[in-house]
Order: structure tokens, then C-alpha cells, then sequence
């Protein structure tokens, strides 16, 4: 064992201090730049950190909420659905044009989506009326193509626009 005492003593001193104490040596002096104020060597203030802090989480949440819009509304089964919407005389002339299609509202029970089924309930609107469009769609399997089961205008005075419900005779699509 003496040959590993010459070696550890002809080592310089600051390579036999553990590792851990090098990476948290470090990390003090990062975080320590990082949370001083510019031109200073103060520590920011603890209500500084908490307001960026803040403004960075609200930041993130707003990009989420933005992504998650984004891609139901790139969805087939949400597409089809506006498709019925914008083709049916009657609901173009309850609404008024152009129509206005608003971001879902994610905490309302009745949108759902899985691998197989999906309802949505999109708030649609125009310069006479208002309402939600509902839509079901679903799919055999995972990586199939989405087929629409039922879509239909509620009104905000309650009337009920059936836009499209599958046909039970003979497998055709009806178009209503």
C-alpha cells in the first residue's frame, strides 16, 4: 500500500476531494450568479426570485394551455365536425356568418378523448347567435382513420341542429 500513498501524495490537493464537493463548489457559485442582481454581488431579494418564478410558471402554463388548443384543433374528428358545420345551410343561417370557433373549454366533463372515442363540445359563434357544436367520433382501431358518429348545433336559446348522424339501413353516411 505504500505505492498508493506515493501516488495520492504526488496528487495535487484539489483532485482528492470527493466529487461531490467540486460539483456543489460549482453549483453554489452558478446559483449564486444566477440569483445576484446585475452589476452586484448582493443576492437578489427573495420577492424578486418569487415574482420571476411566478412570471416563468404562468408563462409555461400559457404555452401548455396554447400546445393542447392547438392540437385538438388540428384533430381529424374536430375538423370533420367544422366541415359538417360549414356546409349545413340552416346552421350558417341560425348562427349568421362568418362564424367565430372558439378555444374548448378543457375542465368541461363533456370533452373527452381517448384512443378509441371522442366528444367535444366546441363553442361556436356568429353576428346573430351563439351556441356549442357537439360532436362524437370514434375509430377501430388506435391508428385508423376517425369516423363521425353524431354532430349537432345546441343554440344558446336551446334549439338543437342535427348536422349529421350515420345512417343505420346500410352503412351510408347521412348527412342531415
Amino acid at each position: 500500500m505504500k505505492w498508493l500513498d506515493s501516488i495520492t501524495n504526488s496528487m495535487d490537493v484539489n483532485l482528492r476531494k470527493p466529487l461531490y464537493w467540486s460539483f456543489s463548489a460549482g453549483l453554489r457559485s452558478s446559483t449564486k450568479a444566477l440569483f445576484s442582481s446585475l452589476g452586484s454581488r448582493m443576492p437578489m431579494p427573495l420577492g424578486k426570485q418569487v415574482f420571476f418564478a411566478g412570471v416563468a410558471a404562468s408563462g409555461s402554463c400559457a404555452i401548455v394551455y396554447y400546445l393542447v388548443q392547438k392540437t385538438f384543433s388540428r384533430a381529424s374528428y374536430y375538423q370533420l365536425a367544422l366541415e359538417q358545420l360549414h356546409s349545413h345551410p340552416e346552421a350558417l343561417e341560425a348562427l349568421g356568418t362568418p362564424l367565430n370557433v372558439h378555444y374548448l373549454k378543457l375542465t368541461d366533463k363533456y370533452n373527452f378523448v381517448d384512443i378509441a372515442d371522442a366528444k367535444l363540445k366546441i363553442p361556436v359563434s356568429g353576428p346573430k347567435s351563439e351556441g356549442h357544436l357537439y360532436v362524437s367520433s370514434s375509430r377501430d382501431a388506435p391508428f385508423k382513420r376517425w369516423n363521425l358518429q353524431e354532430v349537432f348545433l345546441e343554440l344558446k336559446d336551446g334549439q338543437q341542429i342535427p348536422l349529421f348522424k350515420p345512417s343505420r339501413d346500410n352503412d351510408e353516411v347521412k348527412k342531415e
